[in-house]
Order: structure tokens, then C-alpha cells, then sequence
């Protein structure tokens, strides 16, 4: 079968490897579609991070480079291994795509992302979403009933979206902010929005601008080319403040602007994986004794974030920009990302194609 096997910084092969073996308490599904994640293009262009570098294998997966990537994807069951009894072959349905220890309680409440030597397929090996199968433990899949294959391929961002807002317990009538209008800032957004919060967004690219405006995820999208966006935050809250802040640009001066466009004691919450250590303005944080939080993944947000795609609450069609096929991944996947995110926002694959 066709792959996207990640080597190192700038070097992505699309491969035929075998077909991944259905083992007892699996699930094989034959993937639909795939995006391109921000933490890819991160791999990509200043890795390897979360992928293990050749010779150095990951303590659970016992992979390293090259690994197959790809970790936002949904498709269909083709399979089912002993001891499944829940699904069925021909049900579409999405990977909550973690590499976790076996003996790690996944159970509703608890917070296993934190747990020791977390990883994520399609990263630390076991497989990845830019091949045309892959095998997963059945903990790892959700069922998405009629949402279509192409949509839920965006389930996954928008959990992490999901578990940020559900990290900086926002609640309705509040006001945030959010810097960069990527796809897991829109996404923050639209979470943000269906818990009945004022948004407002900080972006500099026109499409992403456009975006966030034509799909209602931002009550108004600030141009810091166009005047100072913290001091038009407390203009429009009458001179308050937003009450929590999203960081979603791993941009040091996006980080700046979001500590000074919240107000005292508010919560400001880290969703961007960063590339290299950032300055943070302390004095600031302590002055204003603002609460500064991170999040990584998501921890049972999976049910949750399906319905709010199956409510309709979330529409999650209007942030696809692009649909290729594999043979396309790096000039019209990744290269498009990089180089002219004025035109893209949200690029998936179809590894079939």
C-alpha cells in the first residue's frame, strides 16, 4: 500500500510498505481522508519532535524514523479483530489517535494525555492516516454516524480545540481572544462561539481573515497591521479587557499581544506546539496575575466534539480549502501550507488518489 514515511527535517517518501496485520483487540480501517496538521509542517520543516528520530526508538511504540504520518484521519472498517464486538465492518468512523501505554487507564475522566511517554500515531509510529490502511486498538475509534468521510477529518483538530476551551473553563457571556487564525485557531473559535462566547481573532493573512469572517466563528477579526490589537480588545470591552486568551501561532509577538489584551486574572491558555522556546513576558503575567495554561491533545473530548459536528453547532465544511491526492502531499500539501497560507487554511489528502 501507498505511505507518506517521514526520514527526517525536508525528507517525506511516499512508499509502498506492506499492510498493516489485524491483531486481536484491533480495528483495520481503509482510510478516506487525512489532513495536514500544523505539527506536521513543524516536523517537517524544524524536527523531528514528536517523531523519534532513526536509532532512537519510542519506549512504547519501539519505532522510530521512518515512521508513517498522518494522525487526522477518518475512514471505514474493514475489519475487526477477536474480541471486538461493538463495531461493525462498514461503519465510518474517526481515530482518537494516541500511543499510550497499555496499562494507562483511558476512562472517562481521566487525564491520560499526561501520562508518561504520550505520543500519537501517525507520529510515534503504529501507522498513520496518509496511507491507505492502518490498524488501530479499538479504545482508539469512534463511530461518527452520517457525518461525511471528508468532514470528519477535522474531527481530531477540533478536539484539540475542543479540550483547550474545555482547559481555560470559559463559559458563556465571556469575552476571547484568540491570536492566529490557522486551522486550530479557527477551530478554538468555533468551539468558542458554540459555548456562547464574544470572539475575537488576530491575524495577519487575508485568507485567513476572510475565513474566519465568512464563517462566523469571530465577532470581529483584528489586523495588527491595521492598529494595536490589544488596545482595540479593551476599546471594544470597554477598556476591560478579554476575559481568556488562546495562543495558536507559535509567534512570540502573538503570545505578547495576547497577554496584554486579557484583562487582570484571566486565563490564558498555550495551544500551538512550539518549534523553539519562546520569551514570555513575565512581568506582565505576574502584574496582571494572569493564569497561563497549556494543553496537549485531548482526554474523552472525542464524543463530545462529534456531536457538536452532528448538531450542526459546528460547520466544519467551511475550513477545507484544498483536497489532494497522496502524490500531491508535499507540492500541494505541504508546500501550499508553508509558503502560501494567503490561499490555504485546511489541505486533507486522500491517500487513495
Amino acid at each position: 500500500m501507498k505511505a507518506a514515511r517521514y526520514y527526517d527535517r525536508k525528507d517525506i517518501r511516499i512508499e509502498d510498505i506492506p499492510e498493516p496485520e489485524l491483531l486481536p483487540g484491533t480495528v483495520a480501517i481503509d482510510v478516506a481522508w487525512c489532513g495536514i496538521c500544523g505539527t506536521d509542517l513543524h516536523e517537517y520543516l524544524e524536527g523531528p519532535i514528536f517523531i523519534p528520530p532513526a536509532g532512537h526508538p519510542h519506549p512504547i511504540s519501539h519505532e522510530s524514523a521512518p515512521v508513517t504520518m498522518g494522525h487526522e484521519f477518518s475512514g471505514t472498517i474493514t475489519a475487526l479483530g477477536e474480541g471486538v464486538t461493538d463495531l461493525k465492518v462498514g461503519e465510518n468512523v474517526v481515530v482518537e489517535p494516541y500511543i499510550i501505554a497499555e496499562d494507562v487507564d483511558t476512562s472517562p475522566g481521566q487525564s491520560y494525555q499526561l501520562s508518561e511517554n504520550m505520543n500519537f500515531i501517525g507520529l510515534g509510529g503504529r501507522g498513520g492516516g496518509l496511507a491507505e490502511k492502518i490498524v488501530v486498538e479499538r479504545r482508539w475509534v469512534h463511530p461518527i454516524g452520517d457525518i461525511p468521510l471528508d468532514e470528519a477529518a477535522l474531527i481530531e483538530p477540533l478536539a484539540v480545540a475542543h479540550h483547550a476551551v474545555s482547559r481555560s473553563g470559559a463559559t458563556a457571556g465571556q469575552v476571547a481572544i484568540v491570536g492566529g487564525a490557522g486551522p486550530i485557531g479557527l477551530l478554538t473559535a468555533a468551539v468558542l462561539k458554540a459555548t456562547g462566547l464574544t470572539v475575537y481573532i488576530s491575524e495577519l493573512s487575508e485568507a485567513r481573515k476572510s475565513m474566519a469572517e465568512s464563517t462566523g466563528v469571530a465577532d470581529a477579526v483584528l489586523d495588527p497591521r491595521e492598529g494595536n490589537v490589544a488596545d482595540k480588545v479593551r476599546e471594544l470591552t470597554e477598556g476591560r479587557g478579554a476575559d481568556v486568551g488562546f495562543e495558536c501561532s507559535s509567534v512570540p509577538v502573538v503570545l505578547d499581544t495576547i497577554l496584554d489584551a486579557v484583562r487582570p486574572g484571566a486565563v490564558v491558555v498555550n495551544v500551538s506546539i512550539w518549534g523553539h522556546k519562546p520569551e514570555v513576558d513575565m512581568p506582565k503575567l505576574v502584574l496582571k496575575e494572569i493564569d497561563l495554561r497549556g494543553t496537549i491533545g485531548y482526554a474523552g473530548d472525542h464524543p463530545a466534539t462529534i456531536e457538536l459536528v452532528q448538531s450542526g453547532k459546528i460547520k466544519v465544511a467551511d475550513f477545507i480549502t484544498g483536497r489532494i491526492g497522496l502524490d500531491e502531499l508535499i507540492t500541494g500539501g505541504f508546500d501550499e501550507l508553508i509558503n502560501n497560507n494567503e490561499e490555504n487554511v485546511k489541505i486533507i489528502v486522500n491517500p487513495r488518489a
